[in-house]
Order: structure tokens, then sequence, then C-alpha cells
């Protein structure tokens, strides 16, 4: 049994390099962060990898409530490591990753070389690239930490400025915008399509039919849910229903807290539409990124059928 639950360790790890001068303490959490996560990984049950506004934290939060029901467990920290198994022993221990971002990228040669990952569950969702880039400049402006702006900065042979970076130049950044998130999806649909034990689960498809999506998501898992408890958790897991729960505080994680209710921009649960990326930018860079997206993704995942015509 551990000392320090997944939670304090990595509190504690942030927590003890605060203090050292701005290259010391990148370079520590680097080496201390990287042992921990292939850590996390191989005692992991499940790795679930996603990139930052794939509709991840959505994701974990139909399991949570799936595990809940079916189990009598609480449904207010959603899970990300071993909040399940923490109240269940026979419940999965899960490693939520990005696989690609800092620390997190020695995953995708781990993944591959390493034979106890081999063996693990992996589960990987993609989204629309234009709608993960979009969102995620609000989420690197206005949402994701100090400590994971700076490691995520310190890889970048050209950092930039979150206060005054603008949407469209912050998209078309080779090493965090668009480019980077289809390079992302690239590696990762690979390293799935090649693991014996992988699904991928599209957000587009998740959202379309959730249910259904569920059912295909609790056989990978090897658990069995009836009918009324993936439409309980569909439910649970609606737009409307989820930005209440934001709003109201009902959830424990940090990623989940309302940051500034007078901001729908800062809102973790914002519009969650399909192609919604054109609310945001206007028609030339839309034609622009879609043509990126044409040229550069795999056309395996899907995606190119949802990129209007030239």
């Amino acid at each position: 049994m551990e000392l320090f639950s997944p939670r304090m360790q990595r509190a504690l790890m942030i927590g003890s390099t605060a203090v050292l001068p701005r290259a010391l303490r990148i370079e520590a959490r680097l080496r201390l962060f990287t042992g921990w996560h292939l850590r996390m990984a191989r005692a992991a049950d499940v790795v679930f990898v996603r990139h930052p506004k794939t509709g991840g934290t959505w994701l974990r939060a139909l399991i949570t409530r799936m595990y809940a029901q079916k189990y009598g467990l609480a449904s207010d920290r959603v899970v990300r490591y071993d909040e399940l198994q923490a109240q269940n022993a026979a419940l999965p221990r899960f490693v939520t990753t990005s696989g690609y971002l800092s620390w997190e990228r020695r995953l995708t040669e781990a993944i591959v070389t390493d034979p106890v990952l081999r063996k693990k569950r992996l589960l990987f969702m993609p989204r629309h690239p234009i709608d993960v880039a979009t969102s995620w400049y609000n989420q690197f402006r206005k949402r994701t930490s100090a400590f994971k702006r700076e490691m995520i900065q310190h890889d970048l042979a050209d950092p930039f400025d979150r206060e005054t970076i603008g949407r469209i130049g912050f998209m078309r950044h080779p090493e965090i915008g668009l480019p980077h998130v289809i390079r992302y999806h690239n590696t990762w649909f690979r390293l799935a399509e090649q693991h014996p034990r992988a699904l991928i689960l599209r957000y587009e498809d998740l959202r379309q039919d959730t249910v259904g999506s569920l059912k295909r998501l609790a056989d990978f898992l090897g658990d069995e849910f009836d009918e009324r408890i993936l439409r309980e958790a569909a439910e649970f897991g609606s737009v409307e229903n989820m930005r209440g729960l934001e709003e109201s505080g009902y959830f424990k994680n940090k990623s989940l807290r309302l940051r500034d209710g007078q901001d729908p921009e800062t809102l973790k649960v914002r519009r969650a539409r399909v192609g919604g990326y054109r609310e945001d930018v206007g028609e030339a860079e839309a034609r622009e990124f879609e043509a990126m997206m044409r040229r550069d993704l795999d056309p395996g995942l899907g995606y190119h059928a949802l990129i209007p015509p030239e």
C-alpha cells in the first residue's frame, strides 16, 4: 500500500522544488515527474491518453459515474489515478496522460518497448484537431497551472507570452498549436493501432452516441453495466448538467473548479460542439487550418470526412 496517494505525491514533488531557481527547478521536476509518470503507468490497469481539450475530463466523469452507480461509490471526484481502486480494491487503476507534453512524452517510447506497458489496456481519445487547438488556446492561457505551463514552455524553441498571444497566433504556433495537435494525433493513432489491447474512442462518436460508446468502453474495461446505468451516466455527463455541476462546485477535482464565473472562456465545460472552431476563427483562417489538417492528418482517424470541401 502506498504511503501517499498519487495526488499527494504530485503535490510533494511540486512543493519540494518550488524554492529552486528556475533552471534547477525545471531540471529537477523533469527528472522527478518522468520517473513518477512511468511508474504510475506501469502500476495502472488502464493508460488513458488524451490531449487537453479532447473531452478527456468528460469521459472520466462518465467512467466515474458508471462505477459509482454500480458499486455505490462517490462520483464527485473524477477518476484520474486510483480514485476508484481506493474505494473498491477490485476496480481498475488509471493513469491519465497526454503521452506527449513535457515529461509525459517518454510514454510514446515506453508504450512500445516496455513489456509491462504492452500488457496494459490503452484507451486513446482523439477529437477534431481544429476544435482541440482553438479550445487549447483558452485552456493554456486561463486554466493550465503555472507549473505545467512552465514545463511546456521550457520545451519550446519559440516560447511566447500567454498574455499577449492571440488565438490565431497560438493556433499557428508550430510547437503548441494546430501543427502540434496534428502530430500528437498521428503519433498516438499509430501507437494505438499497434498496441495489442487498445481502444480508440473518438470524442465525436461519444457525443453522437454516448450510451453506445459507453457499451464499447465497458467491454474494453472488462466490466458489465446495465442499460439503466449507462443511460444515467450519459444524462449525468450532458453538457448542461456538467456545466451546472462545475458552476455549483460539485466536483472536488481542482481541474473542474470554476475559475471566473464572469468569464465564460474560463469554463472547463465550454461549448462542447463538433466543428465549433468556426465560431472562433474567421473564414480565411478556417480554410487555412482545414487545408493543414487535410494535408497532414492521418486519414485513418476519420476526420477528413468532417472537413468542408475546398
